[in-house]
């Protein structure tokens, strides 16, 4: 990182799996570090130190981003902790509680993933893009955020409607904020993960090896957290200052139409 001001990148959902290697990346790549999860501190102090180890200045906030009064706490103690917030990855998510056919989903459970991985999203972007516009703006931007979504915002499992559907207003999200925010000098981007080792994953490992082994993914093994974690380190890097609005799959190239 080029600015002698240290940048500050909050990432939620960060104390495990895609969020927490994105948290130690973009630690690794010289941003201070704001994890946001659920979770109390304590439940995640492993996680905490292993950032920490690394020579990363970390903060930790317990905050659900499906509220409101959580989502503007978020902002807040991000700034008390390192005074202002210069990349938000909109990473948390949640998976149905339990895969049911879509004539099956209940309203609770669609409203349940709706709320915090769309409405969260959309809500928590706009608590931290009001600050992103109070800050002075460093080097060429103002401010970066990436939504991890998924590659299920594309592809349909009629098994976990909501799911599918929660990701692909993130789709739209992404799209909207971007038009709306490249005037401001903050620019927009979203990362579509494939089937990545993590434990939203490991109740379907045996489907997923099995699809492997049958060649449904080009590149032919399971995504790691770090696969995600490398793209949007180069999303947020000063390499993309003419891009927004834009995605990048990280899915071993599945979203491929193959004959």
């Amino acid at each position: 990182m080029n600015s002698k001001i240290k940048k500050t990148a909050l990432i939620t959902g960060s104390s495990r799996g895609i969020g927490l290697a994105i948290a130690r990346q973009l630690g690794l790549d010289g941003f201070k570090v704001v994890m946001v999860a659920t979770g109390s501190r304590e439940k995640y102090a492993a996680a905490v130190e292993s950032l920490e180890k690394l020579g990363i200045e970390v903060g930790y906030i317990q905050a659900d981003i499906s509220k409101t009064e959580d989502r503007h706490r978020i902002v807040r103690e991000a700034v008390e902790l390192f005074g202002r917030i210069d990349v938000l990855v909109n990473n948390a998510g949640v998976a149905p509680n339990e895969r049911a056919d879509l004539l099956d989903m209940s309203e609770e459970s669609f409203d349940r993933v709706v709320g915090i991985n769309t409405k969260g999203n959309m809500f928590l972007t706009q608590a931290v893009v009001k600050q992103m516009l109070k800050q002075n703006p460093i080097e060429q931007r103002r401010g970066v955020i990436v939504n991890v979504s998924s590659c299920s915002s594309v592809v349909s499992s009629t098994n976990r409607g909501e799911y599918c559907v929660s990701k692909a207003g993130i789709s739209m999200l992404t799209t909207l904020y971007a038009d709306r925010l490249a005037g401001e000098g903050i620019l927009v981007h979203e990362v579509r993960p494939g089937v990545i080792d993590t434990d939203m994953t490991s109740t379907v490992h045996e489907k997923y090896d099995r699809l492997i082994e049958q060649g449904v993914f080009p590149i032919a093994r399971w995504g790691k957290p770090e696969d995600v974690a490398n793209a949007v380190s180069a999303l947020v890097s000063d390499k993309f200052l003419y891009t927004t609005g834009d995605y990048v799959d990280v899915d071993g190239g599945f979203h491929i139409k193959r004959l």
